[in-house]
């Protein structure tokens, strides 16, 4: 997101210049000025306004009345406010990687003093396209350079007691897209598709498997991506794609699921049962939505086995077990491990915590969304998330999630190491927009990326 728009300032001789003498030379002046006026000027891109709409999120907002989406909603009689700490942060998701050219902030009273604007492509590693220390709120119209498919206001100082307030974040570019990085390689060979959207299938294991060893199977075709990368998939009900890794019936595999019109797509990456491999989808739609869901960068990047150890190191005692049960293959969820359901040895983890909230339900069942909770996704997300007994009002904010137990630590570990932090860690981690959930009209094609 590069780009900068100049103005061409015509300078004009001073008036005595010009003599009789000088006429001819003054007539071909003009001429040359008259063609070079019938010649193309040098094109600048206008400035778009690329974040309108788009999905926001903040570390924390005061309300929900104050939400994240009010900041770039287009209305300046609506806004976002944070809690009254700092740091605070807003970041929006522009879709696609964007050049960018300048940021205008809107602020309410509650304003930063000092704050920076942020870039990053993948919501985890940012890059400050501007800073500053002496914040003088009001309209501040800011001039950046960089590229980034999210960009974010990070504050560091409040200039007043109270949070900080934005009435409009709005982020400007020339509106053209930067291929995300090589993660994912070229678009341009992706054939147009016949029926509802065009798959293709790549190759991240970091050389562990050639492409003859990863394979995919749907709808009774199974092949592997050496033979036929590419799915040319139909509209389906509740569907799912497998992976296999090694041969088509290996233990390493795992899936997407997905529902597929005529015209949408809605789809999404799961560990609501267990991690088996790691999987990143990026939907591209005709209109030029672009989203990525899935594990990040850097967890594609190492070794499966650094990535068991980390999720044994990050999660408390009674969740390492998960990383145990069925390795090296998989690691499970929760409630499919034996020591949280009845008789086990966690079996009353979450006993307390949900009485503490009229709530009586196995820890299973809590982990889960079952038996009483599969009709309460909002109890069964609080729950998970440790926030039940919290103010309705703070129960959607990502900022309280996972900060004490009884929690799902498992659903946390898959949120750290997300794209964007959202994942499908339990049956309903949709609840305040947190799951790799996505949907779009028109899709045109969609990358699956495996990893080992």
């Amino acid at each position: 997101m590069q780009s900068s728009v100049s103005v061409l300032t015509t300078r004009r001789p001073p008036a005595d210049a010009v003599r009789p003498r000088m006429a001819l030379g003054l007539v071909v002046v003009l001429i040359a000025a008259f063609f070079a006026a019938l010649a193309p000027s040098p094109a600048h891109a206008a400035d778009q306004l690329l974040s309108q709409g788009r999905p926001a999120t903040a570390f924390s907002t005061e309300n929900a009345s104050f939400p994240a989406s009010a900041a770039v909603d287009g209305n300046t009689g609506t806004r976002w406010s944070s809690a009254f700490s700092d740091p605070q942060w807003l970041q929006v998701d522009l879709g696609s990687v964007q050049q960018l050219t300048r940021v205008t902030l809107d602020w309410e009273a509650a304003y930063a003093k000092t704050f920076q604007i942020q870039t990053s492509t993948d919501a985890t590693t940012w890059t400050t396209v501007y800073s500053t220390t002496t914040g003088t709120g009001g309209t501040q119209n800011l001039t950046v350079t960089g590229s980034g498919r999210y960009v974010r206001l990070y504050g560091t100082t409040r200039a007043t007691p109270y949070g900080y307030s934005l009435w409009e974040f709005q982020v400007y570019g020339p509106g053209s897209t930067t291929p995300p990085d090589d993660f994912w390689g070229s678009t341009s060979d992706i054939p147009a598709a016949n029926n509802a959207v065009e798959v293709k299938i790549l190759n991240r294991t970091n050389g562990k498997y050639p492409d003859s060893q990863v394979y995919w199977s749907f709808n009774g075709q199974t092949h592997s991506i050496a033979e036929q990368p590419y799915l040319d998939m139909p509209a389906n009900s509740a569907g799912r794609m497998y992976f296999y890794l090694g041969s088509p019936t290996s233990p390493y595999y795992d899936f997407i699921e997905f529902t597929v019109g005529d015209h949408v797509f809605n789809g999404n990456t799961t560990r609501v049962d267990a991690f088996g491999l790691k999987l990143a989808m990026r939907l591209h739609t005709k209109d030029g939505y672009d989203t990525e869901v899935g594990e990040n960068r850097q967890t594609f990047a190492e070794d499966r086995a650094t990535t068991f150890q980390r999720f044994t190191d990050a999660v408390p005692g009674q969740f390492k077990v998960l990383a145990q049960t069925q390795a090296p293959y998989r690691i499970i969820a929760p409630g499919s491990d034996p020591s949280f359901r009845a008789g086990g040895a966690n079996a009353n983890y979450f006993t307390s915590y949900a009485q503490s909230v009229g709530v009586t339900a196995a820890t299973s069942d809590i982990f889960g969304c079952a038996a009483s909770l599969a009709a309460d996704p909002t109890m069964c997300a609080a729950l998970n998330r440790h926030v039940a007994t919290l103010p309705a009002s703070q129960q959607s904010d990502p900022a309280q999630f996972y900060t004490a137990a009884p929690a799902n630590y498992y659903a946390k570990f898959w949120h750290d190491n997300a794209i964007s932090h959202l994942a499908y860690g339990f049956p309903y981690d949709d609840v305040a927009g947190q799951s790799s959930f996505i949907s779009h009209a028109d899709p045109q094609w969609l990358l699956v990326a495996v990893g080992w």
